[in-house]
């Protein structure tokens, strides 16, 4: 049972890790549009080709990103909706944070300007 949880510990921190390039976040959030062929995706991302391959290539081993032909384009798309949800997540756990920097830097930036010097 112990392994079980462990490989799952271990899977999860792949899956964080193929999510872990800012890149990669990109091409997410511009199939969370709909399907793009790698054409579409390396125009509105203005990435050669190359290089958005090797991103799209981890997404599809991590099962992030499914594909099909359509003629000669390599069409991808969202493999499950639930990703978008966790990107959704952290985003949000993201701002939290921001806001409260924001916040705790006003708090100092008060108390400095009201401390006698």
């Amino acid at each position: 049972m112990a392994n079980n949880k462990k490989r799952m510990y271990e899977m999860h921190a792949e899956i964080c890790k193929a999510l872990s390039h800012p890149r990669r976040l990109e091409v997410l959030d511009r199939l969370r549009e709909g399907e793009k062929s790698v054409e579409e995706l390396s125009r509105l991302m203005e990435m050669p080709k190359s290089n958005l391959s090797q991103h799209l290539a981890i997404l599809r081993q991590m099962r992030l990103v499914k594909t099909r032909r359509e003629g000669l384009n390599i069409i991808y798309s969202i493999a499950n909706e639930k990703i978008i949800e966790a990107c959704d997540t952290v985003s949000e756990v993201l701002l939290s944070n921001l806001t409260q920097n924001e916040d705790i830097a006003a708090m100092l930036k008060n108390q400095d300007s009201s401390d006698p010097k």
